[in-house]
């Protein structure tokens, strides 16, 4: 198939982010030649994935503009082409000040978010190098994964400058929650609401990451969104599949990813659960965080032990030889709002491994309908440390049901998110709008 050359906008290609993952695994095969990125300097920061695309332009003080005097606390990337060295991952990290970082982020940011200023405070606007790149490259596409309302105005302003297709693809349900607080939520709620639809109306293809958010999306936007999920290849996430479900000595209960908005708390509650769940069996249940920080809490419980990431390429090991693959989402109102219609770029990779999956989040989720809906999971929905513990018993006793979840999350994992059908349907797509 002769593939187009697509612009992606606001998103790299990443190991460790989920937008990332899933973008390096959809675009798979693409011809390096035909990809590039535009994105914002403090998006570049490390493991961009140049396996996929190593053609990136940096969106720099040229184009990233902070009005005064909000430009004065703001670090100045320059403008223009990135350059990598011959290794798959590259770490473009810049020496920083994390004094200045911390400052920032939990003083800075939520004063102007309060007083109105913050979605206004910077603009993302195409200047004379860009357009220079731009022409050179000649993109037949534009695909495009925003989130801000700077992004998306950038994004209009791009398409309205090429006139080629826009592909928009939504990650999370970020609409939901982009202004809650402030003295005029109101107002920046109602105008990113119409900015966004703006670019919704611009779009020849709209995508989703489940299921449930193309439900939803229809009724709210009046859209029709095709879903694209992260996509796996099978043969290597299979590589030391789980073939027995006998318990080690010692139960581990391995929980990998970022800890944060939508996370935190049920990883606590969890760690609560183990605790009590290791006193009334008389086991040493491990509860495994594999994540780049220790939460706060890690030092308060007997059971919980913190890793290091790993390589990439020894994460199916690692997934294989725990007992258990845990999946967990906050029960708050806000973090409701905004992983309801998601769904965890990991879940394929879990569900391939063989071993069996807790998945702990509210019944409203996209990820419980799923899993309850083809059994590849325990699913526990009420936040209550109780209800949890007596799952997890239940699992530990009952080897013909850990069994179960694990056979039925495989035979998902190879039907619905193999990378050689979906990588397939998702070229398709695309190849549709240009030669169509």
């Amino acid at each position: 198939m002769d593939l187009p050359k697509v612009l992606i906008i606001g998103q790299p290609f990443n190991n460790n982010t989920g937008g990332g993952i899933t973008l390096t695994n959809l675009f798979k095969g693409w011809d390096k030649d035909k990809i590039a990125v535009a994105c914002s300097g403090y998006l570049l920061l490390d493991n961009i994935d140049t396996e996929v695309c190593n053609t990136y332009y940096q969106l720099g003080y040229k184009e990233h503009k902070w009005l005064f005097p909000f430009s004065l606390f703001k670090r100045k990337y320059f403008s223009g082409l990135v350059t990598f060295d011959n290794s798959r991952f590259q770490d473009l990290t810049q020496p920083r000040s994390e004094l200045r970082v911390n400052l920032i982020m939990k003083y800075f940011y939520p004063v102007l978010n309060y007083i109105g200023l913050y979605h206004c405070s910077s603009k993302i606007e195409i200047s004379k190098e860009f357009c220079e790149w731009v022409d050179d490259f000649k993109p037949d596409v534009i695909y495009s994964q925003t989130t801000s309302r700077a992004d998306n105005l950038f994004c209009i302003s791009v398409q309205a400058y090429l006139k080629k297709p826009l592909i928009y693809h939504m990650m999370d349900d970020w609409p939901s929650i982009i202004n809650e607080t402030g003295l005029f939520k109101n107002y920046w709620y109602e105008k990113i609401d119409k900015e966004f639809r703006v670019l919704l109306d611009g779009s020849a293809v709209l995508m989703s990451i489940s299921d449930e958010m193309a439900h939803e999306y229809k009724i709210r936007y009046h859209k029709t969104f095709i879903t694209f999920h992260n996509a796996i290849d099978i043969e290597f996430w299979k590589k030391y599949q789980k073939l027995s479900y006998e318990l080690n000595v010692n139960p581990t209960i391995l929980y990998a990813g970022r800890i944060g908005l939508g996370i935190e708390t049920s990883l606590e509650l969890i760690a609560r659960a183990i605790q009590q769940v290791n006193e009334e069996l008389n086991i040493s249940m491990k509860f495994i965080l594999q994540t780049k920080e220790k939460p706060l809490w890690f030092e308060n419980y007997e059971c919980v032990v913190h890793k290091s990431f790993v390589e990439y390429n020894d994460l199916p090991k690692v997934f294989s030889e725990s007992d258990f693959l845990l999946l967990p989402y906050d029960f708050s109102q806000k973090s409701i709002k905004y992983i309801r219609l998601s769904m965890p770029t990991k879940a394929p990779e879990y569900m391939v491994s063989g071993t069996p999956i807790i998945i702990f989040a509210p019944e409203v989720t996209a990820i419980v309908k799923y899993a309850e809906q083809l059994e590849w999971a325990l699913v526990i929905k009420e936040n209550d440390i109780n209800v949890i513990t007596s799952a997890i018993k239940q699992l530990i006793k009952d080897k013909e049901l850990r069994q179960y979840f694990a056979q039925n999350a495989i035979k998902t994992a190879e039907k619905n998110h193999n990378s050689i059908n979906v990588t397939s349907h998702f070229k398709k797509v695309i190849s549709s709008l240009v030669y169509a």
